[in-house]
């Protein structure tokens, strides 16, 4: 009987911890000044995150981003999959695209995300995300309730929620890239992006979930670019590094 109700203590504790940190975060968002435009043809480029777990649920008091490590009772509880719960991945995923070169070089014209739920959230390439796993969360939350943030030094909305599908804000003449481990081609991404034209924006389309492959039928090329699998920051990385190579961006 004492280990049954010391065992519920510890997860009313867990969850009254994971409030309190909740209602501290209070997460205000700052848009970078926006780098000149540099226009060389159809240099441009865009990212789409696909099958991001982002999902909402009251935890105690408060609404949370629900995640495997903090919410590990309360998602046992309602018989969910522990392991598909990462949203640390879109913010690694997130962070690895902002803080590039690619983007601070003003190529990058526009990020996606694509969640779990079929909601699609566009990202100001100009927005600085929150360093820090649980601050984003909190951000996240914010977002999926008012569903726009707005900059504080500034009227730019850099985080929204707009209405699908992504494609009709995808320009109509680009080369739509999807990349997983389970591709049946295999490239060595620098000689691939160098042999693409410049004439023509590249759109990539990188997986935002523990496991699994994207599923989407908007993609022209479909390829793999390690014989290992990879963290989408990783792939996100060796794009980024890719690209920057073949338009000179150091």
């Amino acid at each position: 009987m004492d280990r049954g109700i010391k065992r519920k203590r510890s997860r009313e504790e867990d969850e009254d911890a994971a409030d309190a940190a909740t209602q501290d975060i209070e997460t205000e968002l700052v848009g970078l000044p926006a780098p000149p435009p540099i226009k060389k043809g159809g240099e441009e480029v865009i990212f789409i995150l696909e099958k991001a777990h982002l999902e909402v649920a009251k935890v105690g008091k408060t609404y949370q981003l629900l995640n495997c490590d903090d919410h590990r009772h309360f998602l046992r509880k309602h018989k969910q999959d522990l392991a598909i719960f990462r949203p640390d991945i879109v913010h690694q995923a997130l962070l690895a695209i902002l803080d590039s070169p690619l983007n601070k070089s003003g190529r990058l014209s526009a990020v996606y995300v694509q969640t779990q739920k079929k909601v699609l959230i566009q990202v100001n390439p100009h927005v600085r995300l929150p360093r820090t796993f649980k601050r984003f969360c909190g951000l996240m939350v914010q977002l999926l309730q008012k569903l726009s943030i707005r900059a504080t030094n500034g009227p730019d909305k850099l985080l929204r929620v707009i209405k699908n599908p992504v494609t009709k804000y995808l320009p109509s003449e680009a080369r739509r890239i999807g990349l997983s481990y389970s591709a049946p081609k295999v490239v060595k991404l620098h000689d691939y992006v160098a042999a693409s034209t410049d004439k023509i924006p590249l759109i990539f389309v990188v997986g935002a979930m523990a496991h699994g492959k994207i599923d989407v039928d908007y993609i022209d090329d479909f390829i793999s670019i390690s014989e290992y699998p990879l963290s989408a920051a990783c792939c996100i990385g060796r794009i980024c590094n890719a690209v920057e190579q073949k338009w000179e961006i150091l």
